[in-house]
Formats: structure tokens, C-alpha cells, sequence
């Protein structure tokens, strides 16, 4: 097991450098939200530009796709480039349009490593294994269903420290980085390696849309650490079990800068630091997360 602080999460970030451009910095594909939950595309990519990438390529359906716009005009809606994804936020796999498992499928079998949350889940239940990394986000609820899909025994509501084990038994049978979300969240790979990352006074942060900020801070620095893997900057070679505690890391890194940026918002919210937090929205999170990856950076 891995103890998660600020100077783990160090470790894993790496300011840009004056040789630096945008492709070097990490571009982000994300395919998100639908037509009912479009707010979810919208904190998704603003997560991801607060916590800094060189480009978000956002690919989704026309009103998710006007709200992205006209929050954060710099993304962009054409397919190209991309060195992570995120997938699934804010759909429902009930609902899934004609064509997007096709769609979905199709980026789960490319290389480059993918956060796959919410309605995409179900895709990965078959165990598969083709295709980059995953790293899989479920809370409690999903993890019990994605559990029942390939053949594991829920966990139920009263799981306490057997969250721990059950997130590493998940990895072990999807082959996936697992993220077990919560006050306690779990970060497990298969080959055994896990870090819990502790909310410390966040409890705000159980609000509506935090989920899919973390998403997009997931997605953010996979493709920093894939784009640094291109220039063999990074240790690891990121392919199989043997090489996913890298990036089990590196989630754990995202989980760690989530959970401190909520902590800041709540701070914020209060009037200040010692006063027990306040009420935050998922936007005050993400909001908070530039002054703490400057923190991080600064360590």
C-alpha cells in the first residue's frame, strides 16, 4: 500500500518548459455528456484545462457541444490528435445513441490510455483486454454492478476496509487501474499496488458533478504523463499489468489534487481556512485546482 501526499503527488506532475508546446504538454480527447446531462461535458473539460494540458478535444452531441463552447471557446471540436481520453461521463448506457457503443469501443481499442466512467462501464464488464490502459472510476453503486458483470460478489452498502481488497479483486479480473470513488478513495491496479487518498475534511465535495471534474483531472495528467512518454521522459513503460502502477500513480496523483482542490473551494466558500468549510458546486472545484497544482508544483 501506498501513504498519498503532497510530495507522492509531486512526483507525478511536471511543469511545462520553455521547449514545451501544446502536443508536448498533452492533449486530451473527451467524449462526454448527452443531450440530458450536458452540464457533465462542460465540467469534465473545464477540470481538465484548470489542471493544465496543452489541448482538450472535446467530441461530443450539438448542446453539450454549444455549452463547452461557450464556457471555454479555446477547446476544440474536431477530431485529431489525442494522447488520452475520457469517456462516459454524464450518459447512460440505457440511453446510448445509435452508434456511440461502436464509437465508445473504438477508443477503448486504441493505445492511447482511457478514464472510463459512468455510462461507459458496461463496456469494459467482458474483461477485454486489447486496447492502452483503463482507468476505471466507479463509486460504490457501479463498482457493485460492474463487480456483478464479471462475475465478482457485490460488496453492498456497508463494504468498510473490504473496499480496499474489492477494488484490487476488480483490477485483477477487468486488467484495469481502479478507482474506487469516495470518502476514502481507492486506487488499486492488478498486479496488488494500492494507495487510499482520504477526503481530510472535504465532505463538500459529495455534490452533484464532482464526479465528472475528477474525470477531467484524471484525463489531464494521463495525457501530460503520455505526452512526456513519447519524449521517453517518463519512467515506466505503461503497457500490461506489470507497467500499470505508473499510471495507478498517477490517478492516485489526479484523486490527491481532486480532493485538495474541493478542500480549498470549501475553504474559500467559508471565508477562510479554520472555519470548517462551506457548501461548493462542482465549478468551485474545478475552479480551485490551478493554485493547487501551482502547490504541487512548487513542492
Amino acid at each position: 500500500m501506498s501513504t498519498w501526499d503532497l510530495s507522492a503527488t509531486a512526483a507525478e506532475l511536471h511543469a511545462p518548459t520553455g521547449t514545451d508546446d501544446k502536443y508536448r504538454r498533452g492533449v486530451i480527447g473527451i467524449r462526454t455528456g448527452s443531450e440530458q446531462y450536458p452540464g457533465a461535458a462542460v465540467l469534465g473539460v473545464e477540470a481538465a484545462w484548470r489542471t493544465g494540458v496543452g489541448m482538450v478535444r472535446y467530441l461530443g452531441p450539438d448542446r453539450p457541444t454549444a455549452l463547452v463552447l461557450h464556457r471555454r471557446p479555446e477547446t476544440v471540436t474536431s477530431s485529431g490528435r489525442v494522447q488520452a481520453w475520457v469517456i462516459g461521463s454524464g450518459t447512460d448506457a440505457a440511453t446510448r445513441p445509435r452508434g456511440e457503443g461502436s464509437a465508445l469501443r473504438d477508443i477503448l481499442s486504441r493505445p492511447e490510455p482511457v478514464v472510463v466512467d459512468a455510462g461507459a462501464l458496461d463496456l469494459v464488464a467482458d474483461g477485454a483486454r486489447e486496447g492502452g490502459v483503463r482507468i476505471l472510476t466507479p463509486h460504490d453503486r457501479e463498482h457493485d454492478r460492474l463487480r456483478e458483470a464479471v462475475g465478482l460478489p457485490p460488496l453492498g452498502p456497508d463494504a468498510g476496509d473490504r473496499r480496499v481488497d474489492g477494488a484490487s479483486e476488480t483490477a485483477r479480473r477487468t486488467g484495469a487501474v481502479v478507482v474506487l470513488k469516495g470518502a476514502r478513495t481507492v486506487v488499486a491496479e492488478p498486479g496488488g499496488w494500492h494507495a487510499v487518498i482520504a477526503q481530510d475534511g472535504t465532505s463538500w465535495l459529495a455534490t452533484a458533478g464532482t464526479g465528472d471534474v475528477l474525470a477531467g483531472v484524471l484525463g489531464a495528467v494521463m495525457a501530460g504523463a503520455a505526452a512526456r512518454e513519447e519524449r521517453g521522459t517518463n519512467a515506466g513503460d505503461g503497457g500490461g499489468e506489470a507497467g500499470l502502477v505508473p499510471w495507478a500513480r498517477r490517478a492516485a496523483a489526479a484523486v490527491w489534487l481532486h480532493q485538495r482542490a474541493g478542500a480549498r473551494a470549501a475553504e474559500r466558500a467559508a471565508g477562510g481556512a479554520g472555519r470548517g468549510g462551506g457548501p461548493v458546486t462542482a465549478l468551485d472545484v474545478a475552479g480551485a485546482l490551478p493554485a493547487v497544482v501551482a502547490d504541487v508544483l512548487a513542492d
